[in-house]
């Protein structure tokens, strides 16, 4: 029923004529304060209420404002212009220049400078469709929310006023000081800042990061984010990918998790594991699950894999500002770096080291790597292997220039061992050894500190001959197509060589020889 109060009425309105529902709430009650009201029938049927002045309707716990309305018995409608107003029960407020309204079904057409709040964000739009019962309006031709300092707009879009929730829809935009965000579909709480993707969505930070996504959340307020189905971040040089990511900006901590890969070009190094965590204030990678590192060469990578890698700046390293300092075996070098160098990285390695390139290959139980003076710092048990050759000794340091194996140096129990064919091997046994490459290959060996040899003599048609025994203080070791073809004593020489008749090959063998091939990587495939 329609029930009118004014000043100017001398006696009570009539009502007008029930519509096909007796529920009160699908009825209209017009509360005091209209200053003029008249009633003109149409037709038999239809009898127009119209109202002027400061008009104030009520349905259920929906108040409605305006300038001016016409109330339709038979439509069960009423039309508003001028300031209109609705406030649906406190949850909403919706403000416009013109509304069509359907009494019974409680919907709402709103246009001229449509804007609606839910008291968190507001919403600004041409036209508006509002449903009373569900609280939820629709815009079909541009809109636009603010909440804050964020602006969302979309040329579609579904405003859950209970929940507080903004599904937006084609050419979507959210800007803010943190983040621009660019998507075809979005889903948006204004109560808790939380953004949603449901589409390919594209992303850019205040520090020019930039994320393609196609599904997670992003939380404008606390900053956490989580992005599946494989999306991509490149921050500067490095760029992310992962089955799952997930941020946290006010902590800098980022995790890749599934089939995860880093690859920064200003390094030329790839990261691939099943777990990476990656601290941005700091510019430290922790990647565990089979992580491999991937140094780019040329033509002959560096693959490097264990059970842990960690990467991190050389200068948080040493805590030194202006310089670092690197520890040596004989003694301290000061070496001065620039923090924001992109060689201002160092790469450790734990547990169950391999490295592997075409001309070189590794073991160790840890290693530690300078991207300042390009050194692998390998520990406990540490072994390399240079085609037919195979280093040894308790720490081993490997030299590399233009990302090329350049010298190797052994400290304590170091171990040279050419095999000349299967069960035939050219020996070197010494306290410390230097070794030096050519274009990959060894060139050149000297050991040092009591050292003894087995060398098996070739005569120019490679047959053996006999079998050099030897000690000496010092030796240099030469080779020639990738095997040892001289040995030179420098000091202090003794020894006996060997007629091939009188030593068999299992004899003539240094004490602590260890042939290990079998723990050598032979493809980057036996990395795992």
């Amino acid at each position: 029923m329609f029930y009118a109060s004014a000043a100017t009425a001398q006696e009570p309105v009539p009502a007008a004529p029930p519509g096909p529902a007796s529920d009160s709430l699908v009825n209209v009650e017009i509360l005091p304060g209209v200053q003029k009201l008249e009633f003109r029938k149409v037709d038999d049927s239809t009898q127009l209420t119209i109202l002027a002045g400061t008009v104030k309707l009520k349905q259920g716990t929906a108040l409605f404002y305006c300038d001016s309305c016409v109330i339709n018995n038979r439509t069960r409608t009423f039309e508003a212009w001028g300031s209109v107003h609705i406030n649906d029960a406190d949850t909403a407020h919706v403000y416009a220049s013109h509304l069509r309204y359907l009494i019974d079904k409680r919907i709402a057409f709103l246009d001229g400078g449509v804007r609606l709040t839910d008291g968190k964000g507001t919403l600004t739009t041409p036209d508006l469709e509002y449903d009373m019962t569900t609280s939820i309006g629709t815009y079909l031709h541009g809109g636009k929310v603010i909440n804050k300092k964020t602006v969302l707009t979309s040329q579609e879009g579904y405003y859950y006023a209970d929940l507080h929730d903004v599904y937006f829809k084609r050419n979507v935009l959210l800007t803010d000081p943190a983040y621009t965000i660019r998507t075809d579909s979005l889903l948006y709480n204004t109560q808790s800042q939380m953004t949603r993707f449901i589409a390919q969505t594209w992303i850019k930070d205040s520090s020019g990061r930039t994320i393609e996504t196609k599904e997670g959340y992003y939380n404008l307020a606390t900053g956490k984010a989580e992005f599946g189905q494989r999306p991509i971040v490149i921050d500067g040089p490095r760029r992310y990918t992962a089955n799952r990511i997930t941020s946290d900006d006010s902590t800098g901590i980022v995790q890749l998790q599934g089939n995860a890969v880093v690859t920064d070009s200003a390094q030329g190094t790839t990261i691939i594991a099943g777990l990476i965590l990656q601290d941005r204030k700091n510019e430290r990678t922790l990647a565990t699950n089979k992580p491999l590192m991937i140094i780019k060469q040329d033509d002959d990578s560096i693959y490097v894999t264990a059970d842990t890698l960690f990467s991190a700046r050389l200068t948080d390293l040493y805590g030194i500002k202006d310089s670092i300092v690197k520890d040596t075996v004989k003694g301290t070098k000061v070496v001065s770096i620039d923090k924001k160098d992109s060689t201002n990285r160092y790469l450790g390695a734990y547990r169950n080291v391999k490295i592997f390139s075409d001309s070189l290959q590794a073991v160790s139980d840890s290693l530690f790597y300078s991207f300042k003076d390009s050194v692998f710092r390998l520990y406990q048990d540490p072994i390399v292997w240079a085609k037919e050759s195979q280093i040894s000794g308790d720490t081993l340091l490997l030299f590399t220039k233009n990302k090329k194996a350049d010298k190797l140096k052994a400290f304590e129990n170091s171990f040279l061992i050419n095999q000349l064919e299967p069960g035939v091997y050219n020996q070197v046994k010494s306290t410390r050894l230097d070794g030096w490459f050519s274009n990959g290959n060894i060139d050149s060996v000297r050991s040092a500190g009591d050292a003894a040899c087995i060398y098996y003599i070739q005569d120019d048609d490679s047959a053996y001959t006999g079998i050099n025994e030897s000690k000496s203080e010092i030796l240099d070791s030469y080779f020639r197509d990738k095997e040892l073809y001289k040995v030179v004593f420098r000091t202090r020489v003794t020894g006996t060589i060997w007629p091939m008749k009188d030593k068999s090959p299992e004899q003539m063998k240094l004490p602590g020889f260890r042939w290990l091939d079998s723990r050598r990587p032979k493809t980057k495939y036996d990395l795992f």
